[in-house]
């Protein structure tokens, strides 16, 4: 697959009254496929919110080059083709919502591109539908909970038909409901619609879900591949201040007592399986260790 996202050398520094802050950026080059689902993670401050702000134009590098489909971000006459191609969803779904009716609010978009009225009726439906939030069409976005909120918000940029969305910790405010029926959403929209998903995340069990895991820190890309072999690496994201899934954790100590159990069994069903095989094995243990 050809790449929707590609940023080569990039670098970006913030601004502030008293000059240029510390570097944010620092070199980044990565390469994300059209139809693929790449979680990126890292602390606060590792760079990644404003990695997410550079994929769609909202901020412009200070040094190296961000390609959405081939054109440079730095192309101001083709910031809306930008726009049109990666849509973007932010931590706080109430910055999104801007309308005082559920329908209202995901035609916004579109009636601002200049859609056809009829063309945008059947958006802002399948919109609603493809992130389950049709019934509540004619809700006050106010009343709804935090978790709908971020699904309208997120119907509000599939209404778009952007090729590849970016979303922004888009679960950072929400309870464990609201982040299960959000990452449904998100999932759906990859699988089943072929959508690029970028999602921006600090929870671990969250970057589990994707194809793809990169790890940011200080600016930097410090870790680059599958779920599973990045969380393999469990000394390598403990130098950079971050922990891995408890199933990985689980196994990872259990290794260190010397029991052959494998480190890429990421959900709870492949932890209890690589377990249960442990045991059918006739894996008996050795002397207990002495202080």
């Amino acid at each position: 697959m050809p790449d929707i996202i590609e940023t080569r050398d990039l670098r970006f520094s913030y601004v502030t009254e008293e000059g240029v802050a510390p570097v944010v950026l620092d070199g980044v080059s990565i390469r994300i496929q059209e139809g693929s689902f790449v979680a990126i993670l890292g602390h606060n401050g590792s760079g990644k919110s404003t990695l997410a702000k550079c994929m769609n134009a909202i901020l412009l590098p200070a040094g190296g080059t961000v390609y959405v489909d081939g054109i440079s971000t730095a192309d101001e006459d083709r910031l809306l083709e930008i726009r049109r191609t990666v849509g973007m969803v932010f931590q706080n779904p109430d910055n999104q919502i801007v309308a005082n009716v559920v329908e209202e609010d995901v035609a916004f978009a579109p009636e601002n591109l200049g859609i056809p009225p009829k063309e945008i009726r059947q958006r802002v439906d399948d919109a609603l539908r493809s992130t389950g939030m049709y019934e509540f069409r004619e809700h006050a976005p106010h009343l709804l909970s935090g978790g709908q909120k971020q699904r309208v918000a997120i119907a509000g940029v599939i209404a778009m038909q952007p090729r590849c969305i970016v979303l922004d910790e888009p679960t950072a405010m929400l309870d464990p409901v609201g982040r299960r029926d959000v990452l449904r959403t998100i999932r759906a929209l990859n699988r089943e619609r072929g959508v690029t998903v970028v999602l921006i995340t600090h929870h671990m069990d969250e970057a589990a879900q994707a194809d793809r895991l990169i790890v940011m820190a200080r600016g930097h890309v410090v870790a680059d591949g599958t779920p599973k072999q990045v969380f393999s690496d469990v000394e390598g994201l403990e130098a950079v201040g971050l922990t891995v899934p408890h199933t990985t954790r689980l196994l990872w100590e259990l290794r260190q007592e010397g029991l052959p159990v494998p480190l890429d069994a990421l959900s709870d069903e492949e932890c209890a399986r690589a377990l249960a095989d442990l045991l059918r094995s006739g894996w008996k243990p050795g002397p207990a260790r002495t202080s």
